[in-house]
């Protein structure tokens, strides 16, 4: 593809899949794919969910007030780009974008015990309940359309999973 030639868009993403070489070239397909973890060529939603382990470290060392601002910009940069992206690949929740799983697993760990079993749990839930969609996570996934609505299914998902693991954590199975 020259310089010149825009990234194919419509049905010749769903055909061929997004590219590494044009999410480097895009900021927002960058981010919604998360950093390229959405490429994966199997499981993508859990490989950008395996992401939300280094965001979650990464906005560590912030305070929590800065940590809850951290979010609430990502997640709203990440309905643009998820918005965008989705535009682009002709599919509003093409499999491709995981920034919903990053951000989301991210959320799910700050409400985590900091131990192997306690991110199993958290894990493993919230895939559970991301895949399941059980309500009122369905209604999101169904109802909506654009990038907040994609990564609103994730947040409901990461919500049931905070719950799970709070239950757990009370119950002493996890510490």
């Amino acid at each position: 593809m020259s310089a010149r030639q825009s990234p194919p868009v419509g049905s010749e993403y769903r055909k061929n899949g997004p590219r590494f070489r044009e999410m480097l070239r895009s900021p927002h397909q960058l981010l919604a794919l998360s950093f390229g973890l959405g490429l994966a060529p199997r499981a993508p939603g859990t490989w950008g969910a395996l992401g939300g382990f280094p965001l979650f470290l990464a906005l560590q060392a912030l305070p929590v007030s800065a940590r809850i601002a951290a979010y609430l910009v990502l997640i709203a940069i990440g309905s643009w780009a998820v918005g965008r992206a989705g535009e682009d690949f002709g599919e509003h929740d093409h499999p491709a974008l995981v920034w919903d799983e990053t951000i989301a697993m991210a959320l799910v760990l700050e409400f985590t015990p900091i131990s192997v079993m306690g991110w199993i749990a958290a894990f493993a839930l919230f895939r559970l309940f991301d895949i399941w969609k059980p309500w009122p996570v369905y209604l999101a996934d169904e109802q909506g359309r654009g990038g907040f609505f994609v990564i609103l299914d994730d947040l409901l998902a990461a919500m049931l999973a905070i719950a799970c693991v709070a239950a757990l954590s009370l119950t002493g199975l996890i510490h």
